[in-house]
């Protein structure tokens, strides 16, 4: 996962996608695991931690970006814009503002912002300064919401989790410029608005059985499924750097732990919970649940689609290190029945229809406020 640099300006514009995922239900009942086709990496003391944790903050784009936003506004282009750039409902948005989300918008996307032609640019602050605007017209309407101190800090701690210490978490801090008392203004920000639409839309979109049963007979093709292994696995990693007799070492540590899962009784989750060394395998025991072959990394699938139910094998080399690998059921290719998914789909369409509510919410606010822009129209 790669570092975000842009600060928390837009919670308006990401809420929809915050509350509501987007993605289609997943063909499967059981979702898509972590699967090692990502290199695992040891946690680093970057603003979105290498794997992913346990328990992400509520709206982790927005509660992350809180962390890394920019010390200090700085203008990336020479246009000629006048300050500030736009009011709403009197208030003002300061072209610093916009030349502060413009950089990071610039720096996160990897572009160099002289390889930006000028109309490009412009185009660029048009877009942001949507954002900004409606940005500030729900923080407008939310800051009545009351959140409380004890929701706060279970945000906060929820944030620190993605670090691996809080040493880690207040250099973070440090190096992105920010101060626990912007942190905790900024998130409570977020919880107010994301309270505020959630109220706004409670309750909007009824969906019954039969709604999903009509979907579901709508998109077949969505439901179907190749042949999928559910496994569990230990892994011992294997860096690009290390030496070759780092990799015997882990080779052989990885022959014990299979000669260890073989034993009459052993429980396989336990020992990986103790021995495995990806990142996240205490919570999970090495569970990946069920994947098809595509989604794995070939040596690995290879392995566990030529297993059979029950049966450890390895260790098995990828790029990653030595895996001692379980397979634990076969699912061979086919349909997903109705009934496996029907949950699924009814939340899905749920959601469709609660993002549907919040661009209405938004939109209605909108057109209700009196704005001005400063920027060049557009062409």
């Amino acid at each position: 996962m790669t570092k975000s640099k842009r600060s928390i300006l837009f919670p308006a514009a990401l809420l929809a996608a915050a509350l509501f995922p987007s993605c289609k239900p997943a063909p499967s009942a059981s979702a898509p695991p972590p699967a090692p086709t990502v290199a695992p990496a040891t946690p680093a003391p970057t603003v979105a931690p290498t794997v992913a944790p346990t328990a992400a903050p509520t709206t982790p784009a927005q509660a992350t970006n809180a962390v890394s936003a920019p010390a200090e506004p700085a203008p990336v282009v020479s246009l000629d814009i006048k300050d500030p750039v736009a009011t709403v409902n009197g208030e003002p948005i300061p072209k610093a503002r916009l030349d502060e989300a413009f950089k990071a918008a610039v720096e996160a996307s990897g572009v160099k912002a002289n390889d930006l032609s000028a109309e490009q640019k412009l185009n660029g602050y048009r877009q942001i300064l949507d954002e900004l605007i409606m940005d500030k017209l729900v923080a407008n309407a939310a800051a009545g919401e009351t959140v409380s101190d004890e929701e706060l800090n279970a945000e906060i701690a929820k944030l620190k989790k993605q670090f691996p210490s809080e040493e880690a978490f207040q250099a973070q801090l440090k190096e992105a410029g920010q101060t626990p008392e912007k942190l905790t203004t900024s998130l409570r920000t977020m919880l107010q608005q994301q309270r505020w639409m959630q109220n706004q839309v409670k309750d909007n979109a009824p969906v019954g059985e039969a709604d999903a049963k009509k979907f579901y007979d709508s998109n077949t093709e969505e439901f179907k499924n190749p042949e999928q292994v559910k496994a569990s696995h230990i892994l011992f990693l294997v860096n690009k750097d290390d030496s070759a007799e780092v990799g015997k070492q882990k080779e052989a540590a990885a022959k014990k732990a299979v000669a260890l899962a073989k034993k009459k009784g052993a429980d396989f989750s336990k020992l990986a919970k103790e021995l495995s060394e990806e990142p996240g395998a205490k919570e999970s025991g090495g569970s990946l649940g069920f994947f098809s072959k595509d989604k794995m990394v070939p040596e690995f699938a290879e392995a566990a689609f030529s297993q059979k139910p029950g049966e450890i094998g390895g260790p098995v080399r990828t790029q990653f290190g030595w895996h001692v690998i379980l397979v634990e059921e076969k699912k061979p290719a086919g349909t997903v029945p109705f009934e496996e998914v029907k949950d699924q789909i009814a939340a899905y369409l749920k959601n469709t229809k609660q993002r549907e509510a919040v661009q209405g919410v938004l939109k209605s606010l909108k057109d209700s406020a009196k704005i001005e822009s400063t920027l060049p129209p557009g062409k």
